[in-house]
């Protein structure tokens, strides 16, 4: 068992009150790595963890197992700092939201991410930056921990992979296909996660199909902007996925930049790539993420946010 496996058992094992938590707005890998998490505790500890989030969950989530076990950081129902906090899947501190002043309270704090991050949080690290999603993280911990797991954990690891690669389409190497066919073997079904997916309000639907209708392509079509406005985001589902997706499906795009009007002036950033690595733009936005699929939230007009960001891709 790898040392990183045995002290974060120790600390669970310690904790009277365990705190999980990710990243705001929390996509499909952040949420269900909290909840596999969760589920791996009680199962093998016999403890409840209390499950946080801030912002908005996509609606295509709302079915996933033990979903009602993540409550909003406001309705969590914790009296007094966590003996042991538990960050997972949160990229920089910019993404953390409305939780944080509950993980800095807690007596320690352990991080389990898959992000680059120069500003570590966490009290102690279990980072990789080769793995493609933080289910892939959890995957290996609970193999090595030698962890007792039901079919609630495997759905939740498999759904957090297949969210987090785009269906393997950003996969970084085999590490999560091969996760995968072991997660398939023990009896996961692809192909109802899938339809447990594609499961968004016609409201959403609607709104990111406008989106991509009225996107606007610089430097010969290589770079596609699209703009979700403020009355267009309420409808959004979790990061316009959708959207990101249909763009980048267009012969000769290249980058894909969705610029999302959070409030009047916060606009949320995501940025994709084909091939040619773009983290590096969303990292001097004060954000970060993946090589080729990446954001941040920045503090300005929407106007001014697209000027700027055009302007980054000049001769990328």
């Amino acid at each position: 068992m790898k040392s990183e496996t045995k002290f974060l058992i120790e600390k669970i094992k310690s904790a009277n009150t365990i705190l999980l938590s990710a990243h705001k707005n929390p996509d499909g890998d952040a949420l269900c790595s909290v909840l596999a998490l969760y589920q791996l505790i009680f199962l093998n500890y016999g403890k409840e963890s209390v499950c946080v989030y801030d912002g908005n969950v996509p609606e295509a989530l709302r079915y996933i197992p033990l979903r009602g076990r993540a409550r909003y950081f406001d309705h969590a129902e914790m009296s007094g700092a966590a003996d042991l906090a538990i960050l997972l899947d949160y990229g920089t501190t910019n993404n953390i939201g409305g939780t944080r002043p509950m993980l800095d309270a807690a007596k320690f704090l352990i991080e389990i991410d898959h992000h680059k991050n120069d500003n570590k949080i966490g009290d102690f690290c279990i980072d990789d930056e080769t793995a493609a999603a933080t289910a892939c993280l959890l995957y290996d911990l609970m193999i090595d921990a030698g962890w007792e797991y039901d079919d609630k954990v495997l759905n939740l690891l498999a759904l957090g992979i297949l969210t987090d690669t785009g269906n393997f389409k950003y996969a970084k190497d085999g590490r999560s296909l091969r996760i995968m066919g072991n997660l398939v073997d023990q009896g996961i079904e692809i192909n109802r996660l899938l339809e447990l997916l594609n499961n968004k309000p016609r409201k959403t639907i609607q709104t990111e199909a406008g989106v991509v209708a009225n996107a606007e392509f610089f430097f010969r079509n290589r770079l596609a902007v699209a703009i979700v406005d403020s009355d267009a985001y309420k409808h959004l589902d979790g990061r316009g996925e959708t959207a990101l997706s249909l763009l980048g499906q267009i012969k000769g795009v290249e980058f894909i930049v969705l610029l999302k009007q959070q409030k009047e002036n916060q606009i949320g950033v995501s940025i994709r790539s084909k091939h040619i690595p773009i983290n590096q733009i969303a990292e001097k936005l004060g954000g970060g993420g993946h090589i080729c699929a990446a954001g941040a939230v920045v503090c300005d007009s929407l106007e001014n946010v697209k000027n700027k960001v055009i302007q980054m891709f000049q001769g990328v």
